[in-house]
């Protein structure tokens, strides 16, 4: 079957070449950078290698409110790196003479995994798309023993590691719940456990438990390679920021960021307003260039009315450029935008990509239906997707690699939810993978990369 729908993977990585002046003994970092013209945050931390909340951290002042990188500012540079993947005769830890990849992988499920409540509902739905993940794998001769625990917001993790088999577990899957994660780093650090924390929870421990897998990306991270990504696939571009009067937003930490780069890029931007009229509203866009169309909010309804006010320009002025720029958001409103999101060109950022039409969605949605007699829910992601997407990827990474796989190869398989970690420090790995998705004009989803 020809693929219509075409997505693709971003890795953030940068070449550049930088000057480091010494920093004074006794300090506990690496050296100093002085920022030069058109330098971002998110461009200084991979020049080192760091991640953006390492420098941060070593730089307090860029927590501040209204924070603005400028060129002459002197950053601290901290010692903490990312790491290259040892090869496994340097793994000190490594018990050679159990080698996974000749025996049954021993996986640990610990979530809540209950009927009781929504966080239940969901991760029963996740736990599901990993007993499908490890059939697909049985049918190519890799062997799984799954042991599932319910870890309940309110039951005791303790009793749970204090079960002999998951001490024998190769990779754990779990918490949900922040308040887990002490007792179960400290268990999966004592034991040499492969620990992978599926979504979004608070977990210190990464920062120097190097057993730790964290999905999840902050929305600093998540906007900084945004904008990065942003400006230079639209440098020839006019762009134009529409105000829509929302005052439950949180874009506008967004595009206050990306405006800060669009100046010092000098790429050109005008701002208006969803209320303005439509002659106001005409004038901040260019006759000259393409115009790139950005809302400081994620909601549908004004994405409607944006649209409209779009369509209508069109109208009067049919020679007119306009490409619209999203939120991941945005990918739930699909089915009421979609026309509209073919007719603007539409970008959208995103972490995973829901494509129902791809034969091997189709595929899972219908094993899933068979299995369980219900399907999926209409989450987007769907869990049972993630878990599926989680588990494969891990499993396969330790029949092919045994102990020695650190998922820093990405997942060209995937169905929804695309992985590649990183090192966060010293500590643990962070996945650090974005989707742009893109609806051509001609009616299609494709993958371009900037």
């Amino acid at each position: 079957m020809t693929r219509v729908l075409r997505y693709f993977l971003f890795l953030t990585a940068l070449c550049l070449t930088v000057g480091v002046a010494s920093a004074q003994e006794g300090e506990q970092i690496r050296g100093l950078h002085k920022v030069k013209k058109k330098e971002t945050i998110f461009g200084i931390s991979r020049m080192y290698d760091l991640t953006i909340e390492q420098l941060m951290k070593a730089n307090p002042e860029m927590n501040e409110p209204g924070y603005e990188l400028k060129k002459g500012d002197v950053l601290k540079i901290p010692f903490a790196t990312l790491q290259v993947a040892a090869p496994v005769a340097k793994e000190p830890d490594m018990d050679v003479t159990d080698d996974v990849r000749k025996r049954a992988i021993r996986l640990g499920v610990m979530l809540p995994l209950h009927n009781v409540n929504g966080d239940g509902k969901r991760m029963v739905e996740y736990y599901r798309g990993v007993l499908m993940a490890c059939d697909s794998l049985k049918q190519r001769g890799v062997s799984v023993d799954i042991h599932a625990w319910n870890a309940a917001e309110d039951g005791n993790i303790n009793e749970i590691l204090n079960d002999e088999a998951a001490a024998k577990c190769d990779l754990i899957i779990g918490p949900l719940y922040s308040k887990q994660m002490a007792a179960l780093s400290a268990f999966v650090e004592k034991h040499k456990i492969k620990l992978l924390i599926p979504f979004s929870i608070n977990a210190p421990q990464l920062a120097d438990n190097k057993y730790i897998y964290q999905v999840y990306q902050s929305h600093i991270t998540q906007n900084s390679a945004t904008i990065e990504h942003f400006v230079k696939g639209f440098k020839n571009y006019h762009t134009v920021i529409i105000d829509c009067n929302d005052s439950t937003s949180n874009k506008g930490e967004f595009t206050t960021a990306l405006r800060r780069q669009l100046e010092q890029q000098k790429m050109t931007c005008n701002i208006t307003n969803l209320k303005s009229g439509e002659s106001d509203f005409s004038k901040a866009f260019s006759r000259t260039k393409p115009n790139v169309v950005i809302l400081n909010t994620g909601r549908s309804p004004e994405l409607g009315v944006a649209f409209s006010k779009l369509n209508g320009l069109k109208v009067t002025d049919p020679d007119l450029a306009i490409t619209m720029f999203g939120y991941t958001e945005w990918l739930m409103y699909t089915r009421t935008h979609l026309e509209n999101f073919y007719k603007f060109n539409t970008y959208i950022p995103s972490v995973f990509y829901y494509n129902p039409l791809s034969a091997s969605t189709k595929r899972l949605q219908q094993k899933f239906r068979w299995n369980f007699h219900t399907d999926m829910q209409n989450n987007l992601p769907r869990f049972a997707l993630t878990g599926f997407d989680h588990a494969y990827f891990f499993l396969m990474g330790l029949h092919r690699e045994g102990r020695k796989f650190l998922g820093a190869e990405s997942n060209p398989d995937y169905v929804q939810t695309p992985l590649q970690f990183e090192r966060y420090g010293n500590g643990g790995l962070r996945n650090h993978t974005q989707l742009f998705v893109h609806y051509t004009r001609d009616s299609r989803v494709e993958t371009i990369k900037f």
